[in-house]
């Protein structure tokens, strides 16, 4: 059981694990505005070329094969709704599609940066540093001798 956990541990503590979390987290509640935008601002603007049609209210009424109460609230299929759905969904992807396109951007960018920057001169070998310094106090016992 101590492994269990313990393999758990290490699965939650790896950076894709958090990562995807707070992208379902901050996914989610953009799918709330994207929601807001499509059935508060898109739809009435398309609804205007469709004569002021409500989405929401396009349904379609479903027959029903068994004795139903006067009161029951009728069966319909309600396809406004999925119109909705479906502009939602593609507002979405754009809006996705858009971010991914500019963080590739970016760290193509960053990435051309760090590859046009020459890399730092190759650092002599401790055997190199050595005759160095063998070299430089033999000139000096030349100067004082």
């Amino acid at each position: 059981m101590k492994k269990f956990f313990h393999e758990f541990k290490e699965f939650i503590n790896k950076g894709n694990v958090l990562g995807l979390a707070v992208g379902v987290i901050i996914g989610g509640a953009f799918s709330t505005i994207t929601t807001s935008l499509t059935n508060d601002i898109i739809m009435p603007i398309v609804s205007i070329f469709l004569g002021g049609v409500d989405f929401s209210s396009m349904t379609i009424a479903l027959p029903t094969f068994y004795a139903v109460a006067e009161d029951a609230v009728p069966n319909t299929l309600n396809y406004g709704s999925f119109i909705s759905a479906v502009i939602n969904f593609l507002i979405l992807a754009l809006v996705v599609f858009c971010i991914v396109k500019a963080v590739n951007k970016a760290m193509g960018s960053a990435k051309k940066k760090a590859e046009e920057a020459p890399p730092p001169p190759p650092q002599p070998s401790a055997e190199e540093k050595l005759l160095t310094e063998i070299r430089d106090l033999l000139k000096e016992g030349k100067r004082n001798g």
